[in-house]
């Protein structure tokens, strides 16, 4: 088993957005049985268009019942193979969104709740998803007695490190560009970041994903 790495947890990120993860609708189960195709549909876009993603998780040292829930991406490059479940995603539309990830797809791992957030590097999705161990452990953070063995709620999937970014893009660049997008037209005018900034988990189309790749050669705004 990998070190612990607690994803995605109930705090304030750089800009005060809560990064909770429980689903507050008073009808979990409706939600539970909700298919990853019915997730895209709330954001009005079609599976097809979705094929790049952006995880966020801590790079600095956070205590949460005495666990540091720490996980950068220097800490996956650091592991075996450079490999690790992405575990501790309580959040339905984030699972649902990790449920439609297929096998060689890349995402961006981005740095949240630190004092820089932003996009440091490129992974891969190497096992799509399957059950998160982590909610049946009652020592883990991420516990949920409410989930059971024959029924899980949760999933997650294993990521592979693939390079840090030629450059750290910070949140407060990206911000940028996509309020010029959202006025002028541009690829990150819809994109999740920041029409959806709490969910941990979001999708990316190929257009939002190249053009963000490509501003690591560029110089910072």
């Amino acid at each position: 088993m990998p070190p612990k790495k607690k994803l995605r947890k109930r705090t304030l990120n750089k800009d005060g957005d809560a990064e909770e993860e429980v689903d507050p609708s008073p009808k979990p189960s409706l939600k539970r049985k909700a298919s990853s195709s019915s997730a895209l549909a709330l954001e009005g876009t079609s599976t097809e268009q979705y094929c790049r993603w952006l995880m966020k998780s801590e790079p600095e040292s956070r205590f949460e019942n005495g666990i540091d829930v720490k996980f950068g991406i220097e800490d996956l490059k650091a592991l075996p193979n450079q490999t690790s479940c992405w575990d501790g995603v309580r959040n339905y539309q984030a699972r649902n969104f990790m449920r439609q990830m297929k096998e060689g797809q890349l995402a961006f791992f981005y740095h949240s709740n630190c004092k820089e957030p932003g996009i440091a590097g490129i992974m891969k999705i190497v096992k799509e998803a399957y059950v998160d161990h982590t909610q049946f452990d009652k020592k883990d953070v991420h516990y949920d007695a409410s989930s059971k063995q024959e029924n899980p709620k949760w999933s997650m999937v294993d990521v592979q490190y693939q390079r840090m970014l030629k450059r750290f893009l910070p949140l407060a660049e990206l911000k940028e560009y996509h309020l010029r997008h959202r006025t002028n037209g541009g690829p990150l005018k819809d994109v999740m970041l920041f029409t959806r900034a709490r969910l941990s988990v979001q999708p990316l189309t190929a257009e939002e994903f190249d053009f963000v790749l490509s501003l690591e050669d560029q110089e910072p705004l």
